[in-house]
């Protein structure tokens, strides 16, 4: 609607117009102030509780102190006569009278309704024509910089991204100090006008991808980005449903996300949003843990070998272990103590299915629990259901102690959804083991290969496998060995 309407030379009909647009009349936030200055008169429009207000009163005291919004700096009048085109008289007051950073003038309405319902101010004046001057002396309601919960350290920084999009660049820039650091700005969504960053360093980065995702961004035809960062996700990038693997890694921490750049990665930075999306993204990178970087060389690499093995066990122990049982032929004596003594009323694979299940009840019931309440009730449902489990015959013990141990290793890792595409592709497996015995625990190792395969990474120049495919021995031992950092 607003790109449809233009400000004229007439101040009276220019506050007309804005009013008709925001309504500060009925809305109680939106905030119009109204000052007089000197034969002149200036218009503020502002969204309450998004200006710095120790800014907005030494502003308004300046203003005020004038003998009108065409004093020029020598105390002749610049637009008296009329001779002086409102574009430079705007740009002479801003330059004269405006004591502050971030300060532009523009004639497009458009703009204008964007800068206010983003939280800037935007000022008309008798003497400004069909411009007006936004002054960007907003803040947003921000908590701290805390460190992340779901993403932890033992040592190293203790800061993490905020909700807030100009802190998030701000973490960023205080750790690369670099001209090649660039912070392309985007807006998206029809209503939301969501602000997204896309961050790079321009040496390292690849740029045709850089132009690619700029493209994408202002080709994305939606309303709003409801969910932040995985609503735009959604509209880049289009995923195959069937293809649970995620093709975007996401990280709440400002070192983290540093060396990704370094590395040549892009970064999505969505405001309202404290995950940071990082591309392209490899299933190995999925892997890495900040924790590795914080601690010596060979104890870094032991924690690596630990996470990849106990989280590919999390993937093949159940559906092995319950192969195994079914061919107790093929058990070799040292391991006869797998097969139980007791089967339970329910199938094998009915109690293994039935325990994926509670397992993801019990996590979304501790979600909702509160936080005084949340560990302690998780903890104890968990063993009340799981012995009262057993003792009527529902489960055997053999279930819940692997069934246990998956639920753990999926800790190994922080992505959720890494996480749950092995739970589903386990589940898979295990369904297809207890039908077709041997074969189907073949089958569905097949599928899991293929779907791996015929992943791409969003940029679609490097394999869903690499280093693994194609080989590349140096960057596939750094997956594994820790090397020590040099100049």
């Amino acid at each position: 609607m607003s790109k449809q309407i233009k400000l004229c030379g007439d101040y009276r009909e220019n506050v007309k117009t804005i009013d008709e647009i925001l309504h500060p009349e009925r809305n109680f936030d939106i905030l119009k102030k109204q000052l007089t200055v000197g034969k002149d008169e200036l218009t503020l429009y502002f969204i309450d509780g998004f200006v710095k207000d120790a800014v907005m009163q030494k502003l308004m005291l300046s203003l005020v102190a004038l003998k009108g919004l065409g004093e020029s700096t020598d105390g002749s009048a610049s637009r008296a006569d009329k001779r002086i085109p409102p574009s430079l008289a705007v740009s002479g007051f801003i330059k004269a009278h405006v004591p502050y950073v971030e300060t532009d003038s523009t004639s497009d309405v458009d703009l204008m309704i964007q800068m206010v319902l983003s939280g800037a101010t935007l000022m008309l004046g008798t003497t400004f024509g069909e411009y007006g001057v936004i002054i960007d002396a907003r803040t947003y309601p921000a908590r701290e910089t805390g460190e992340p919960e779901g993403d932890k350290v033992m040592r190293g920084a203790r800061d993490g991204f905020v909700e807030t999009l100009i802190f998030n660049t701000a973490l960023i820039r205080r750790r690369i100090r670099n001209p090649h650091l660039t912070m392309s700005y985007h807006t998206v969504g029809k209503s939301s006008r969501t602000d997204v960053v896309v961050c790079y360093m321009a040496d390292r980065a690849d740029l045709e991808y850089v132009d690619k995702i700029t493209k994408k961004l202002k080709e994305v035809n939606t309303d709003s980005l409801t969910m932040g960062h995985e609503s735009l996700a959604e509209c880049l990038i289009k995923q195959r449903w069937y293809n649970p693997f995620p093709k975007i890694r996401y990280t709440e921490r400002p070192d983290s996300a540093a060396a990704q750049l370094l590395e040549g990665s892009i970064l999505i930075i969505c405001d309202n949003t404290p995950q940071i999306m990082v591309l392209p993204t490899t299933i190995f990178d999925f892997m890495q843990e900040t924790n590795d970087f914080y601690f010596p060389p060979l104890t870094g690499t032991y924690i690596r070998i630990v996470r990849h093995v106990v989280f590919f066990m999390a993937l093949y122990m159940v559906p092995l272990w319950l192969l195994l049982v079914s061919n107790p032929e093929l058990i070799p004596s040292w391991l006869g103590f797998i097969v139980p003594r007791e089967q339970g009323r329910l199938p094998l694979v009915a109690q293994i299915l039935l325990v994926e299940f509670i397992i993801d009840g019990l996590r979304m019931a501790s979600l909702n629990t509160p936080n005084m309440l949340s560990n302690s009730l998780s903890v104890v449902g968990g063993l009340i259901l799981g012995d009262f489990a057993v003792d009527i015959g529902w489960l055997i013990p053999e279930v819940i102690l692997y069934m246990a141990f998956v639920a753990i290793a999926n800790f190994t890792q922080r992505s959720y959804e890494l996480g749950y595409a092995f739970k589903f592709l386990r589940i898979l497996l295990t369904v297809l083991t207890a039908l077709f015995n041997v074969w189907g625990f073949g089958i569905g190792s097949a599928i899991i290969l293929v779907l791996l395969v015929t992943n791409k990474t969003v940029n679609h120049k490097r394999s869903y496998l690499y280093p693994l495919i194609p080989f590349d021995f140096k960057a596939f031992k750094s997956l594994f060995v820790r090397v020590r950092k040099r100049d």
